[in-house]
């Protein structure tokens, strides 16, 4: 039975090993440092330091020149072997996404979805036929999802509350805000100022649940307050409550425009006092997925879907 002997990695220098490869290969200690860019005397006083190392001579002389030594055969197609993992581990990874299966998780409320992602899907099925879009729209905290690695991307309007070094963006749209009403309101012929829109009622999309709007933190600094009717927490339905009631929602004009397709409804500017700075939307992600070769490639198409 053959005992290994204990060996101190730090003790031992591993970039001989790729000196030991070549003169292995070659059994030649000027061609191993032609190979190696290395002047012949440096080459030697490495197969010494090797011959110590290994406590065996690795290469023989012979009649013909040099041959491996039995310890030398031995080791030479585990090194073969040990320097190419060696190589794959500190190469930067390809991403081939023509054969890929990876599964890329998205969350966003469902209208930022269908305004940004939904796009996405058709180039999956034609550049990476084997790869699965999972998406996600529940009501959920955008950057929990994120820290938490349930998700690569998320798509919002907002900014995280805390950990922001965490995370990149990627700034996908800008938005103005309008006001979303039935055809047939009461004001959909008027020009909206700040009391009429105030004498009307309201609905609210909140992704969370809780917490006044942005509307409504602006009326505070206005000293006035609206009548809120409604809260909903996804755009999609904000549509059938509008078509069929009184109700005003305050929303991203991209957003708007997509629900109120096909449906009895119309936009208005909103009053002056409420205008806003444009909304921009972001596709987030965590730091841990930066240089992901699938999350770069998922990335890049999504800039060119929008």
């Amino acid at each position: 039975m053959i005992v290994m002997r204990e060996v101190n990695l730090r003790s031992v220098d591993l970039n001989l090993l790729v000196v030991l490869q070549q003169l292995l290969e070659t059994r030649h200690v000027t061609r191993a440092s032609e190979r190696l860019n290395m002047s012949q005397p440096a080459v030697s006083r490495a197969l010494q330091r090797l011959r110590d190392t290994f406590d065996d001579p690795l290469l023989v002389r012979t009649a013909q020149g040099y041959d491996l030594s039995a310890r030398g055969a031995d080791i030479l197609p585990r090194l073969q072997k040990l320097i190419s993992g060696m190589e794959q581990l500190i190469a930067e990874p390809q991403f081939n996404p023509a054969e890929a299966e990876d599964v890329v998780r998205v969350y966003g409320l469902d209208l930022e979805v269908a305004c940004f992602v939904s796009p996405l899907m058709k180039v999956l099925r034609s550049q990476a036929p084997k790869m699965r879009l999972e998406v996600r729209t529940e009501p959920r905290n955008h950057f929990e999802l994120l820290e938490k690695g349930e998700v690569q991307f998320s798509l919002t309007g907002m900014e995280p509350q805390a950990g922001e070094g965490q995370y990149r963006r990627l700034l996908i749209a800008q938005s103005g805000v309008v006001c979303m009403m039935a055809a047939d309101h009461p004001l959909a012929s008027e020009e909206l100022t700040l009391d009429n829109y105030l004498s009307a009622s309201h609905g609210l999309v909140s992704m969370t649940g809780q917490g006044p709007g942005h509307v409504d933190e602006r009326l505070a600094q206005l000293g006035r307050k609206r009548h809120l009717a409604l809260r909903l927490s996804n755009f999609m339905t904000a549509a059938d409550f509008c078509e069929t009631s009184d109700l005003l929602f305050y929303l991203p004009q991209i957003v708007a425009q997509r629900i109120a397709l096909g449906r009895n409804i119309i936009l208005k500017p909103v009053p002056d006092e409420l205008r806003s700075a444009p909304i921009n939307f972001y596709l987030y992600w965590h730091e841990r997925h930066h240089r992901d070769p699938m999350c770069r490639w998922i990335r890049q198409r999504i800039l060119q879907v929008i």
